[in-house]
């Protein structure tokens, strides 16, 4: 097929959607830590823009896209070599260079999403190492096996839109893995932790939600009835999901929480991400419902679980993702994409048991491969600031920087 010049353009606005989400994630993990972090955490999100924009173009994109066989790819495409003007393998309509561009957003934003797991304690040196070393043995083989030509969980049959495997369950439980082998911060259930700044997460979370409909909505690669039907419901299962966890705090806690209403909005956008391409609105809101009360019941139970995930990264992301992509199992329906399947709800229960696999596996790989990494790190590196740059807060021991008062 040529190339369209509408769908081109499409794609490309979508990418730029999906690298505005970055910065966002900076503001939204920034307004929730103290004001001696801060510019930590904007630095640990920022920076990975560079360093997996690099990281991508040398071998990332090969490593997730070539299609060499079921479990990694090849070679082919290092440097980007034969990724040209002319269209590629996965989207007919428009230059390979495009889609190679979009992808990279999605690349860029997952590991940055695990930042949210080791705020305030974590080595800038060190998480360097960890986001190059993790993009390419974690997100790279699970990208190729989800979304590749020849990647074995989609010849499995598993439906993954837009990332709910690929993006949120393997950041979720990495940052999982990473709370547990880090360690808690310092101070924590004595000395306050509370958000510095609600008014910058809340615009965080307001800008990750405008940049989601390039991320769910550009997925569909085309501009069309399946890219609308993917911006429908993603803004369902945000709206629901922020309604559903804002009544539920609320009787929890006898107060309506800034905070939760935010939280549960992203909760729910990363929830709809896996099933944005294959569901209509009733469904996207049965997801944001759900993940309203699942994701928000995850978050206590890490304090009873004893590990310190401080910006509850697992909890929204890793719980959000796991309850998106059973569902996708449930309300898919091919009327919506032929492409995809019927759910367990429209006669097709193998679906939901195709979806599971790719949950159960997606979990052990993620949660092994990212704990032995770290510990690797742990051993060589070190993973954590001493006691005394904690305790003065990251902005000034690690970038001689602060936050005007």
């Amino acid at each position: 097929m040529a190339i369209d010049g509408a769908d081109t353009t499409f794609v490309l606005i979508s990418a730029a959607l999906v690298l505005l989400m970055t910065p966002a994630l900076a503001f939204f993990y920034g307004g929730l830590v103290r004001r001696k972090n801060v510019l930590s955490t904007l630095m640990y999100t920022f920076i990975t823009i560079g360093l997996i924009s690099i990281q991508w173009v040398f071998i990332g994109y090969t490593l997730a896209f070539d299609p060499n066989s079921g479990f990694i790819g090849g070679l082919d495409w290092l440097g980007l070599k034969g990724v040209g003007f002319n269209p590629g393998p996965y989207a007919p309509t428009i230059p390979h260079e495009a889609f190679m561009i979009f992808q990279m957003m999605f690349a860029i934003i997952t590991p940055a999403l695990i930042i949210g797991a080791f705020v305030d304690r974590m080595k800038f040196s060190t998480f360097l190492v960890f986001t190059l070393a993790w993009t390419t043995i974690v997100y790279d083989p699970i990208a190729h096996w989800v979304w590749a030509d020849g990647g074995w969980l989609r010849g499995l049959g598993a439906l993954d839109f837009a990332g709910g495997i690929v993006v949120h369950i393997s950041s979720g439980v990495s940052a999982l893995a990473a709370a547990i082998v880090i360690g808690k911060r310092k101070g924590l259930g004595s000395d306050p932790m509370e958000p510095h700044d609600i008014r910058v997460m809340v615009l965080g979370a307001a800008l990750l939600w405008f940049g989601w409909f390039g991320f769910n909505a550009g997925s569909a690669l085309a501009s069309g009835s399946l890219a609308t039907n993917a911006f429908v419901v993603t803004h369902m299962a945000g709206a629901s999901a922020s309604l559903t966890w804002t009544i539920t705090s609320w009787l929890r806690t006898g107060k309506p929480s800034v905070v939760g209403a935010a939280t549960g909005g992203i909760a729910g956008l990363a929830a709809v991400t896996p099933a944005s391409g294959f569901i209509d609105p009733m469904g996207a809101i049965a997801i944001g419902v759900g993940v309203g009360i699942i994701s928000f019941l995850a978050m206590g139970l890490k304090t009873r679980l004893g590990f310190d995930d401080a910006l509850d990264v697992w909890a929204c992301h890793g719980i959000g993702g796991t309850w998106g992509v059973l569902a996708t199992g449930l309300f898919a329906q091919l009327a919506i994409n032929s492409a995809g399947a019927n759910g367990l709800l429209y006669g097709n229960a193998a679906q939901f048991g195709v979806q599971a696999v790719a949950v159960a596996v997606t979990w052990v790989y993620s949660f092994a491969v990212t704990f032995v990494l770290l510990k690797v790190l742990d051993r060589v590196m070190g993973l954590r600031v001493t006691d005394d740059e904690e305790e003065i807060g990251l902005d000034i021991a690690q970038h001689g920087e602060r936050v005007p008062t």
